[in-house]
């Protein structure tokens, strides 16, 4: 509650007032310490939740609604994990949110971006109890954000001029990506697959040509890469099963007759010979509708409706191939691969644009049928079919394949990469360490957190791992001070190893935001010292 101490009159006497509230009953306020240190601990509880997914040896968690019929997650991807908690502190909110922007900007380093913004209030928390003003402190953690950033630019590598080097470290990226994910058995496999998918979109980072179709049955390793297009559809009754040079109308229109939609209004008749009539009218208007169709010189009908059985037969018997109900999605992505437009009108057919392919063929994967387009008009199309046990593994490979394409078609436009492993954190805390010792004053204090942070993201990949993170950590940061920058951890041998010959490179780009970004959410919640809650809203009894 604010209140209004009294103010003195003029002769010297007090005079008291009442309390003055200015919040409503029920609004709640906390304020200075208090609002600080609750805003600390949800942070930190959001980042002790989920650093243990962090590294090649990472845990999973399994997410369930309170919804019992909902499917059950398990999942280690930081994003996904966030997303799905319900969270009431205002502090870890923000934590959700950087970790949705991370996701969105470059698709990987969820998990690292959260875990930074976590140790930085741990370190805060310290620094507040020394009695260090928050401003003092963000100061500090400015210049430390850009000599880490500097530090990490002057270490990145480029090959994008070497296509070969290029394609190696977009292989390394997605290997050192996949590494935390459940795939890590088949890691090679999905590596090439990745690299293959990208470099298909020849520089582009939409990554709508790339589809993923999920199939249970086989095991992870059974998953492959198609050239062409799959759409998870069956071709309808009598209709040809194989079509070469396809010219495709791609439609959104109802395709159904045995309803008497005279308008949509009641009909009375005085026989049933009426009703037929009616019908056949309903019949000769659909009719119509197909023979326009047919006047666009198509030899496939694929449309977003479902077709009724008579419409079905004619095109049957013009030699249409005719697909029904392709989900909204995949009516959208073969409009793109195909170069068709969707259409939902049919009386200028000299206007429409048809989407093309070389063949349309019935293929078999496991028990279910697709039908796959080979030799579609955009070149970069290419879908990407996974198998698994169960529904939660292959929604876990799909995932971990997205984050990899993404952190892939971010790199292939931002050529820049880094070395992972724990490498490129333990030299920007060298560099942010020496910053502090040359920086007077109370900066340096806060400085010196910051770096403490960040070497706590190679601190908790060796915990989660199950290895001494002391001896592991403190062996790797003699060895930058030495100057030997391209040491990190190796998760494999539990040692102390070269990242470049081992191979674990990340993205330049992916490691800049998770710096700046996890700088950025710590600094706004450090800022708080007044957490104001609304009175939640008065429910009135329902009058029957």
């Amino acid at each position: 509650m604010l209140e209004v101490p009294g103010y003195p009159t003029g002769n010297g006497s007090q005079v008291s007032l009442q309390p003055l509230q200015v919040l409503k009953d029920n609004a709640e306020e906390e304020r200075s310490e208090t609002a600080r240190l609750s805003s600390f601990v949800g942070a930190i509880a959001i980042g002790d939740l989920i650093k243990s997914t962090l590294g090649p040896k990472g845990m999973d968690k399994i997410l369930q609604s309170t919804d019992m019929n909902a499917a059950v997650q398990v999942t280690n991807d930081g994003a996904t994990i966030l997303k799905a908690i319900g969270i009431d502190n205002p502090a870890g909110k923000i934590l959700v949110d950087i970790s949705r922007v991370q996701d969105d900007e470059v698709g990987d380093g969820t998990t690292s971006v959260t875990v930074l913004a976590c140790e930085l209030l741990r370190e805060a928390e310290k620094l507040i109890g020394m009695k260090l003003h928050p401003q003092t402190i963000i100061a500090g953690w400015r210049k430390a954000v850009d000599t880490a950033a500097a530090a990490l630019e002057k270490s990145a590598t480029d090959n994008g001029n070497d296509p070969e080097k290029f394609k190696q470290d977009l292989f390394n990226i997605a290997h050192t990506t996949l590494s935390s994910k459940i795939v890590q058995q088949g890691r090679e496999k999905f590596s090439n697959l990745c690299v293959k998918a990208v470099m298909r979109l020849k520089g582009k980072t939409d990554l709508h040509a790339i589809q993923i179709i999920k199939k249970k049955g086989g095991n992870m390793n059974d998953s492959y890469l198609d050239e062409g297009f799959l759409l998870d559809k069956k071709v309808g009754v009598n209709q040809p099963k194989r079509i070469e040079n396809a010219k495709i109308l791609i439609a959104n229109t109802a395709m159904d007759t045995d309803k008497v939609k005279v308008f949509g209004s009641r009909v009375k008749v005085d026989s049933t010979a009426k009703i037929a009539e009616l019908e056949l009218a309903e019949k000769e208007k659909m009719k119509d509708k197909v023979d326009k169709i047919v006047k666009h010189e198509c030899n496939v009908f694929i449309n977003r409706q479902l077709i009724y059985n008579y419409p079905e037969q004619l095109f049957a018997d013009a030699g249409v191939m005719a697909i029904e109900h392709a989900d909204f999605e995949g009516v959208e992505r073969l409009a793109l691969v195909t170069g068709g437009e969707i259409v939902s009108t049919f009386d200028s057919p000299g206007k429409v644009k048809l989407g093309q392919c070389d063949l349309i063929e019935e293929i078999m994967i496991g028990e279910d049928r697709l039908i796959k387009f080979s030799g579609v008009a955009l070149g970069e199309a290419c879908t990407v079919v996974l198998r698994g046990a169960t529904q939660q593994i292959l929604d876990e490979v799909e995932r971990s394949l997205h984050d990899a394409l993404c952190v892939l078609s971010q790199t292939v436009k931002e050529t820049r990469t880094v070395l992972g492993g724990g490498a490129s954190e333990m030299l920007m805390a060298n560099a942010v360490q020496e910053l502090a010792s040359k920086t007077p004053g109370k900066e340096a204090v806060a400085i010196e957190a910051f770096a403490a942070a960040l070497r706590q993201l190679p601190t908790i990949i060796a915990d989660n791992a199950g290895y001494d993170s002391a001896q592991l950590v403190s062996q790797l940061r003699a060895a930058h001070t030495q100057g030997q920058l391209t040491l990190g951890l190796d998760m494999k041998e539990g040692t102390v190893g070269d990242m470049r010959t081992l191979g674990v490179v990340e993205s330049y780009k992916a490691k800049k935001q998770m710096l700046t970004s996890g700088a950025e959410a710590a600094e706004m919640i450090l800022r708080v010292d007044d957490i104001i809650k609304c009175a939640p809203r008065q429910r009135t009894p329902d009058h029957h």
